[in-house]
């Protein structure tokens, strides 16, 4: 009994990463990988959720030593008045701006797993026709993130990811899925024809830039003393494998359904019931909804974390200037989403800045984790520079690929 309670006394910021990264994004991708490649690129989950652990402890080490987010850090540490600024406009742009961009994704994906079961919810207003679902996932939301209590949201966020893992691990055993195809898919790395765009969009949706900065930030609202980095490495490495199994768990439900109809995840669901039951395609919706909402809350708290370490504001999550932030991401989010608008054009800048800010930010990440002004004895060792920079030079492949596939030249 005493393990059991450690461990969930230990669970906190990693599962919020986690909720983060599988997003409808996410999930959208990870079925379109099943049912276009079958088990056959698990390989690139697996390669992706070693890279995420890797570079979330070291924002997490940085968060918890310190005691300071990623951006103020960045603001602190960059001498040159001239890189910082732009450093600064570049992540405010890619991150504040993209992330509300990004959030009617996010609760277009609640709102998916709840059309799944109870249909499509509308009701007009003049020539405008409003979709109730996208504004009740918008006010749970709101509520949520109202309440301004780390260790309240911390619960519910934790929560809801255990609902999300166990409907998509269900819904994958149901399937019945070849155990040793699985890990001939996980282990031997193959390259399908045409499948180089989803194997970066596997990786781009896991190794997510927002993502460093909201661990940083988060860490220290749980843990302030240098003894707890372990607790800290222990909670990052168990919720993002987690967060990995539910995304494998995905691809393999996916690879099960033999058809070209399947374009999202709700797809996905209608297309399991046949086959499996209706059970299958509930436990599909609860997934998807918890999805949704979990990033619904995490990428506006991760974009006022981000302007309140650029721009140098006091306070916590009470504070008005923060909820200032994450309210503007949130209504966007809701309006967009409620009325079917998709701002096409503008989400398309956002993915060219944050292709360009993963690599930029992953190397500043790495130049602060060698400054012993900063972690002293608990900056990197020889081992975690070798392997960082290993990351860098993927995550700079990943970034041109991603900018490359947005501008349309493959």
């Amino acid at each position: 009994m005493k393990l059991i309670n450690f461990s969930l006394k230990n669970i906190g910021p990693g599962t919020l990463v986690a909720a983060a990264f599988i997003g409808p994004g996410t999930v959208t991708v990870c079925t379109l990988a099943g049912v276009n490649f079958g088990f056959g690129l698990l390989w690139a989950m697996l390669i992706s959720i070693v890279a995420t652990i890797f570079l979330q402890e070291m924002a997490a080490r940085l968060g918890i030593i310190s005691q300071k987010g990623l951006s103020e850090v960045i603001r602190e540490e960059i001498k040159n008045p001239i890189f910082r600024n732009v450093l600064v406009v570049l992540i405010l742009v890619a991150i504040v701006i993209g992330n509300s961009l990004y959030e009617a994704g996010n609760i277009s994906g609640g709102v998916l797993g709840l059309e799944t079961v109870f249909g499509n919810q509308y009701f007009t207003v003049g020539p405008l026709h409003v979709n109730i679902l996208s504004v009740l996932v918008g006010i749970i939301a709101f509520a949520l993130l109202y309440v301004g209590n780390y260790k309240f949201l911390e619960r519910v966020l934790v929560s809801l990811v255990i609902i999300m893992s166990l409907s998509f691990l269900i819904t994958a055993v149901i399937t019945k899925p070849n155990l040793a195809a699985i890990l001939k898919g996980l282990f031997i790395p193959t390259l399908p024809e045409d499948g180089i765009l989803t194997v970066i969009a596997l990786i781009g949706t896991t190794v997510v830039p927002y993502n460093l900065f909201l661990h940083a930030s988060l860490v220290k609202e749980k843990w302030n003393k240098p003894e707890d980095i372990s607790s800290v490495r222990k909670d990052t490495i168990v919720s993002i494998a987690l967060g990995g199994l539910v995304s494998m768990s995905i691809i393999i439900a996916a690879a099960s359904i033999n058809s070209e109809t399947i374009s999202n995840v709700s797809d996905l669901a209608k297309g399991l019931e046949p086959l499996y039951g209706a059970f299958a395609k509930y436990f599909l919706a609860i997934g998807l909804f918890a999805a949704g909402i979990t990033s619904a809350i995490t990428a506006p708290l991760a974009a006022a974390y981000v302007a309140k370490g650029c721009l140098g504001w006091t306070g916590g999550l009470q504070s008005s200037k923060f909820r200032r932030v994450w309210i503007f991401i949130l209504i966007l989010g809701i309006l967009f989403s409620s009325l079917g608008i998709k701002p096409i054009q503008i989400i398309k800048v956002a993915q060219v800045a944050n292709g360009l800010l993963l690599p930029l930010i992953a190397g500043i990440l790495l130049w602060v984790m060698n400054k012993e002004s900063v972690l002293g004895k608990y900056k990197n060792t020889k081992l975690q520079n070798f392997i960082g920079l290993c990351l860098l030079v993927f995550t700079i492949f990943l970034g041109l690929k991603s900018i490359l596939k947005v501008l349309n030249v493959y």
